[in-house]
């Protein structure tokens, strides 16, 4: 279990239910803990990503194993499409939590449903359903266009959940990803956020490992 930060640590992560925490950046000479193994640091996304696509030409890039499977390039798409619209919801949702003064130190307690939300996302996948439609990438973009973009995207993630330091990760609420009319926690928003990253890379892995 990690220990509680003090304030004065700066912002290492935040504190999830339970003490854990969502780890944003390593700091040189800590060991790992649970919540690395847990929700991961971000830039260790995007170091996955990297190596995921590293020595792939574009028609491997964008091969599919299936009439109805996407390839490595249609998961990174996808992440980039629905992240860009979870960075402009955290954005958000963080401005008005400065503005009401809705601080506080963890560690945060979520409800069953949020916390179920969670772990529906993480790998690996039980149950599969479509993207919907707003979130479907394009086919056949290049991966010099692709991987950038995703790395530029974890960059935007990072800030956000840099900037979330301090609030309370609880009261502070966006609009989920299954409707805006549904509110969640911050905390748990960053945690899904990352879920679904994981959950895809891992999909995109397993493409990888089927290539001709």
């Amino acid at each position: 279990m990690g220990r509680t930060p003090s304030s004065a640590a700066g912002p290492k992560g935040l504190l999830l239910a339970g003490g854990e925490h969502l780890i944003l950046r390593p700091k040189s000479g800590t060991g790992a803990s649970r919540a690395d193994q847990g929700v991961r640091p971000t830039m260790t996304i995007a170091e996955q990503a990297s190596e995921l696509v590293a020595g792939l030409d574009e028609d491997r890039f964008t091969w599919r194993p299936g009439p109805d499977k996407w390839s490595i390039e249609e998961c990174l798409g996808h992440l980039v499409v629905a992240g860009q619209q979870r960075v402009r919801v955290l954005e958000e949702g963080i401005r008005r939590g400065r503005e009401r003064g809705l601080t506080g130190e963890g560690p945060f307690r979520y409800g069953p449903v949020e916390r179920w939300f969670v772990r529906t996302s993480e790998p690996p996948v039980r149950r599969r359903a479509p993207a919907p439609r707003r979130f479907r990438p394009q086919h056949g973009q290049p991966v010099s266009a692709v991987l950038p973009t995703f790395l530029h995207l974890q960059s935007q993630l990072m800030a956000q959940a840099e900037a979330a330091w301090g609030l309370d990760l609880r009261r502070v609420k966006v609009a989920s990803p299954v409707s805006r009319f549904l509110p969640m926690s911050l905390g748990m928003a960053l945690a899904q956020t990352a879920s679904h990253e994981r959950r895809h890379l891992e999909q995109a892995l397993r493409v990888r490992h089927q290539l001709p």
